[in-house]
């Protein structure tokens, strides 16, 4: 090889060199770039929390990576905080098993270790990856999740005997973050602290992420039961139900807000309030196997002069009452023991029912039994106002010959007809309205009860007869789907339907009727058939207690006129009170007046015809 030919060969091999090293340089500044515009995307998604544009990472990265800030930037990306393997690690006491991942240092599953799912697989409320809680931190004159971060994890045991478990990650610059979780022994209650350094700032936003988990027989109803509960720092609560799409902003002072579902809920409770929730919930999932999501933006505020520093409690368990009650923050008010109109019967729940329930389930497992003896109770306490109504029945029924006669007497003029009747009434000493108020007043525990029972998590996978779960519906049939009903029949809303009706029966006989007024003749009898719908679907706690409630009020009624209400006697009664000079009442000098101006205002009409 001549000379030439060696020098056309070294520059060629000169060349080639050149170009490695040139496409080389390339390279990693293209993945650089990369990596910082995923950066950019994960700040701008825990920012706004929708899909990241290619417009918005551009801007994401200017602001994240401007030239004066490259060398911190990388001196930060290359910290251990932006590198490494997801891994599971475990934190459990008696009632919870917690999956947490070192990438996030947040947990991704909860089991709850006391209760099982509907198909008696272990029941958790959330599993998996988009399961998240984050912080969002200052990086940078940026920001990035600490979800989007790697930790190390270690396991501790406080000095108070509880497990905990600590997540640290070091960004880089003097910038670090700490996440510690403790869950005490015997606690569906769990602490969680954050401390960070090297990272001002006056308040940081803390996105809430979580994909409830189907536990039950009926997801329909469990979408039905899927709410969003909260309480500010004044004590003021409020709730709303979760719909396909539900966005809602609370700007004042949040002391806790809480995911509830059916018998289950997780809660994020802070002492001195998050400032601003930015909630965002829907029970339009795509799966039969996640009930609803959530996911909620808090701003978490830093103590004027403190660091940052930061406590929250976060609840995952049970609707138990007793439980949420023992916290003293208003966790309770998630067990819909009563709302709307009929608010105010979760007093008589809260004072009366539970306690009863809880003293008889202390000593009796049959929940089929405890109900029964739930009802006797009831029955019995309100036995006065039974009577009361009874009686009443009893007199009318004694002054049904005289009353026809006054009809008959005064034909098709019914105010003439209605003044004599009201005098028979008091010269007898007879309120008309007797047999109504006692039913009234037994009213707020017919709703109490209604309340009650689908709320109750010990009647949850307890059976009785041939109900294999007395907080679901019970079915003996399968039938096509039928609109109002459903695809099922339920023995205990059938023998609901038929012992009211029968109850309705024996007090149609037992009652003298009205024969203007032909509705109310059938209305008893309808208004079971067209409940039997909306029952079908009801738990069978609450059926069975319809249903035995009615048979103990037909053996009371029969007792009570057989044996106790002397209709002999009544007349008696009734006839010497006729003797009697009565003062009237205001309520009856009032009905006379209106039908005496009623009366007079028909002869004008007819002087003038």
């Amino acid at each position: 090889m001549d000379r030439n030919s060696v020098i056309g060969f070294s520059l060629l091999v000169a060349l080639l060199m050149g170009y490695i090293i040139y496409n080389n340089y390339s390279q990693s500044q293209y993945l650089e770039q990369k990596r910082q515009q995923e950066i950019a995307d994960s700040i701008a998604y825990a920012r706004t929390g929708r899909p990241i544009t290619v417009a918005d990472s551009l801007k994401a990265v200017t602001a994240a990576s401007p030239d004066n800030m490259l060398s911190d930037s990388v001196n930060n990306n290359l910290s251990p905080a932006f590198h490494g393997t997801a891994e599971t690690v475990i934190l459990e006491n008696n009632k919870l098993k917690l999956q947490f991942s070192t990438k996030g240092g947040y947990p991704t599953g909860a089991e709850i270790k006391e209760y099982k799912t509907s198909d008696q697989k272990p029941l958790y409320l959330f599993n998996g990856p988009e399961n998240l809680l984050s912080l969002s931190l200052p990086v940078n004159n940026g920001a990035v999740a600490t979800s989007d971060l790697y930790f190390t994890s270690r396991h501790i045991t406080t000095p108070e005997g509880s497990q905990a478990l600590e997540f640290f990650s070091d960004l880089g610059n003097g910038q670090e973050a700490r996440i510690v979780y403790t869950l005490p022994e015997n606690e569906y209650m769990m602490r969680c602290d954050i401390r960070l350094t090297g990272m001002p700032g006056r308040s940081f936003p803390l996105t809430w992420q979580t994909q409830a988990l189907h536990t039950e027989h009926d997801i329909t109803n469990e979408r039905t039961n899927s709410q969003i509960y909260y309480q500010f720092i004044n004590k003021d609560h409020d709730y709303f139900t979760i719909s396909e799409e539900d966005k809602e902003t609370l700007n004042e002072r949040t002391h806790w807000l809480g995911f509830r579902l059916h018998y289950f809920s997780t809660a994020l409770i802070h002492d001195d309030g998050f400032t601003k929730v930015d909630i965002a919930t829907t029970t339009k999932t795509g799966s039969d196997q996640i009930v609803a999501k959530n996911r909620t933006v808090f701003d978490l505020p830093v103590k004027e002069g403190g660091n940052q520093d930061f406590t929250f409690d976060w609840y995952i368990g049970p609707n138990h009452y007793n439980t949420l009650k023992s916290y003293q923050i208003g966790l309770d008010d998630m067990v819909p023991l009563g709302y709307g109109i009929f608010a105010f019967v979760k007093y008589i729940n809260k004072w009366l029912i539970i306690p009863v329930f809880d003293l008889l389930s202390g000593f009796i497992s049959n929940y089929g039994v405890i109900i029964m003896l739930l009802t006797v109770f009831i029955r019995l306490l309100l036995s006065f106002f039974t009577y009361k109504s009874y009686l009443s029945s009893a007199k009318m029924r004694v002054l049904k010959p005289e009353i026809d006669e006054l009809r008959a007497k005064h034909g098709d003029d019914q105010q003439r007809f209605g003044m004599e009747q009201m005098k028979l009434y008091r010269s007898a000493g007879v309120n008309p309205l007797g047999g109504c108020l006692p039913m009234l007043l037994q009213l707020p525990i017919l709703f109490a009860m209604f309340y009650f029972f689908p709320a109750s998590i010990e009647l949850r996978q307890e059976s009785f007869l041939w109900a294999h779960d007395l907080s679901t519906y019970d079915s003996i049939a399968t039938i096509p789907n039928i609109p109002f009903f459903g695809s099922h029949i339920s023995l205990f809303t059938l023998l609901m339907t038929a012992s009211s009706m029968f109850l309705a029966l024996y007090n149609r006989n037992m009652t003298p009727q009205d024969p203007n007024n032909p509705v109310m003749k059938y209305l008893p009898f309808i208004f079971p058939v067209i409940l039997m719908g909306v029952f079908n679907k009801m738990a069978a706690a609450l059926t069975f207690y319809y249903f035995f409630s009615n048979m103990l009020s037909i053996l009371q009624q029969f007792i009570i006129q057989k044996f106790i209400i002397d209709e002999k006697k009544i007349h008696a009664q009734i006839q010497e009170n006729k003797n009697k000079p009565v003062t009237p009442s205001k309520w009856q000098q009032r009905m006379e007046e209106m039908q005496k101006t009623q009366m007079e205002r028909a002869k004008q009409k007819t002087i003038k015809k």
